[in-house]
């Protein structure tokens, strides 16, 4: 796992700088602190940070290889998990490979494939492949988009970077906002718009997308996309299918060179994945490490929720020791997670999910202690069915986000005549109907396969997303890899089209999924019900952020200062309570949010246009 930046104009030689390459690598040396490489000529430049994980000494990137007189090269971010299938697919057609890695893999995937090289590739990835002989590039980007890649485009000039931060150090990039952006910071946020970024005129491929420049001209397109289909097995075969491809795009993420733990809350996703780990460590004579994390305070401020019923710690524990792992409870100070709210924004180049990414940023520090790869249970609830608005029509019903409970509570904290706000709201509802719409389904069907399908789209394009987002740049700013073998294609597409009546059998949230993997999983974990990330609840978190606030609120030379409403910010700190985001998201959050985003204008050197 890396990071890779550059830029290509194949119209204007003097436009490349070695220089600018490199400072536009050296803002992301925290996602690959391994390696540094750098290949440049008078049309491209491009830069790689490496962080190893597989053939440690070979793996230098930017690689270049030759086929038939003609040269390519790449840089790379991501792990490719059918990476023997392709392999010896290559070496059956007469490819010698020079390493035991998958980026000379994929390179040659694009050499013999070229357009068909991202639909072959199972894995997570980024990257872009440089034809020395045709003078263009291919751009592609894996199909959740769980590995990052923005770019801009100045006159004949194309930049890329695993980060907005690289993008920004080069001189004809500007750090401008303007409306749309900032209703996404304030109604979606941390959801954004798939193909963008809140920064005018920096984009990202969106996930599942790939294509070329050349000349001056950028051209992407989808190479995947989700299908509607009926259903024509059994209930026994969708638990049997299930099983099957969950164990193994599972086992294929637990292949490392380098030292590999899981992150084990005692909740059914990640259970399920250390179970396998575990099973597949001990098969080869080994102990398989996990972690489970918890906040100072918490045994005792814990109040249970609707959406947080249980701690996490008696259940991460009780498994541990039912699975023989090698146990770490790793826990979180108040000032460990007040001190990096900050610099958790500036690794995600925005505000985001406040103590919620902070507390992960944190984690993710000390686990890279001992071990450079960890995998986690993301995407399970959005595939599985695991939110209430997959089965509370009322949810969907609203005409906005389901997990936004609050959508005006934002933005009423800021001069309406600044952010627009009840023109944003439009803005944004019309993009959730545009969102609906484009939701594939199969005529005819039923209506709780109809909300279930409505259900997985929005979560997976959504939510999702952010989710993956926060779990790459909290793990990478600290030099650690994270998988998520939920978010394999090959799941999805499966799971997709199975009849909602046996995804939630008995009105049990995730009932396929539990009754697919049972087999591994004690009782006691394969019943409990869903617990999200944890949260600190210790009341002096929320002191803290508000006095740090009331201190911001001060400073006259603050963008942030300026557009704020002193009113509404201070009814919010003398309220009791209130939930705006998903199912951790309450005031101390928000709170803590507005402190990000106060940060982010100051280091960011934000233009609102």
């Amino acid at each position: 796992m890396c990071s890779i930046c550059g830029f290509v104009n194949f119209k204007n030689k003097s436009a490349v700088s070695i220089e600018i390459a490199q400072k536009m690598g050296g803002v992301l040396e925290h996602r690959g602190p391994d390696q540094q490489g750098i290949f440049a000529n008078q049309e491209v430049a491009l830069q790689h940070n490496r962080l190893a994980i597989m053939d440690i000494e070979n793996g230098l990137q930017p690689m270049t290889r030759a086929v038939d007189g003609k040269y390519y090269t790449i840089v790379y971010n991501g792990e490719i998990y059918n990476t023997p299938e392709l392999r010896k697919e290559l070496e059956d057609i007469g490819i010698e490979f020079e390493t035991n890695c998958d980026t000379e893999v994929v390179l040659y995937v694009y050499i013999v494939y070229k357009g068909d090289c991202a639909s072959k590739l199972n894995g997570i990835f980024g990257f872009v492949v440089y034809d020395h002989f045709e003078h263009k590039v291919y751009i592609a980007r894996d199909r959740f988009g769980i590995k990052p890649l923005f770019f801009a485009k100045v006159g004949s000039t194309f930049l890329f970077g695993s980060e907005v931060k690289s993008l920004l150090q080069h001189p004809d990039i500007h750090p401008r906002v303007d409306k749309e952006g900032l209703w996404q910071l304030l109604y979606l946020a941390p959801n954004k718009i798939a193909g963008t970024s809140v920064f005018k005129d920096i984009l990202e491929v969106k996930p599942a997308h790939h294509g070329y420049f050349s000349g001056e001209t950028l051209e992407l397109s989808p190479y995947w996309h989700l299908e509607a289909k009926e259903f024509d097995g059994s209930r026994a075969e969708a638990i049997y299918n299930t099983k099957e491809i969950l164990t193994d795009a599972i086992n294929r993420q637990l292949v490392s060179d380098a030292p590999l733990a899981t992150f084990l809350s005692g909740g059914i996703d990640s259970s399920i994945i250390s179970a396998v780990g575990a099973k597949h460590y001990k098969e080869k004579g080994e102990t398989l490490h996990t972690y489970s994390f918890e906040y100072e305070g918490n045994k005792e401020s814990f109040h249970n929720t609707l959406f947080q019923p249980q701690r996490d710690d008696e259940f991460a524990v009780y498994l541990a020791h039912f699975l023989g792992t090698h146990h770490t409870i790793l826990t979180a100070s108040i000032d460990g997670i007040t001190n990096l709210l900050t610099p958790a924004a500036y690794f995600k180049d925005a505000p985001g999910m406040a103590d919620i990414d902070s507390s992960l940023l944190y984690y993710c520090k000390q686990v890279k202690k001992s071990h450079t790869v960890a995998l986690s249970g993301e995407c399970a609830d959005e595939i599985f069915g695991g939110y209430p608005w997959f089965y509370r029509e009322e949810m969907l019903a609203k005409g906005f986000f389901p997990w936004i409970h609050d959508p005006h509570k934002r933005p009423s904290l800021f001069k309406q005549e600044v952010v627009c706000a009840k023109e944003g709201f439009e803005f944004m509802q019309d993009l959730y109907a545009k969102s609906l719409a484009s939701c594939p389904v199969v005529d005819g069907e039923s209506q709780s396969m109809r909300q279930s399908r409505i259900g997985t789209w929005l979560s997976t394009n959504y939510f999702m997303t952010s989710l993956l987002e926060r779990k790459d740049r909290m793990s990478m700013a600290t030099g650690l890899e994270v998988r998520v073998p939920f978010a394999d294609h090959r799941i999805l597409e499966y799971v997709y089209n199975i009849p909602w009546e046996i995804k939630f059998e008995g009105n049990v949230e995730k009932a396929l999924l539990r009754e697919a993997m049972k087999d591994f999983l004690p009782e006691k974990i394969a019943k409990r019900k869903k617990s999200p990330y944890p949260k600190t609840h210790n009341p002096k978190y929320e002191q803290f952020v508000i006095e740090v606030l009331q201190e911001r609120m001060l400073d006259s030379n603050s963008i942030f200062s300026h557009i704020i409403d002193r009113k509404e910010i201070q009814e919010l700190i003398e309220c009791d309570n209130v939930t705006w985001f998903g199912q951790l998201m309450s005031k101390p959050q928000l709170i803590a949010w507005l402190i990000q985003l106060d940060f982010w204008f100051k280091e960011y050197n934000i233009e609102l246009v």
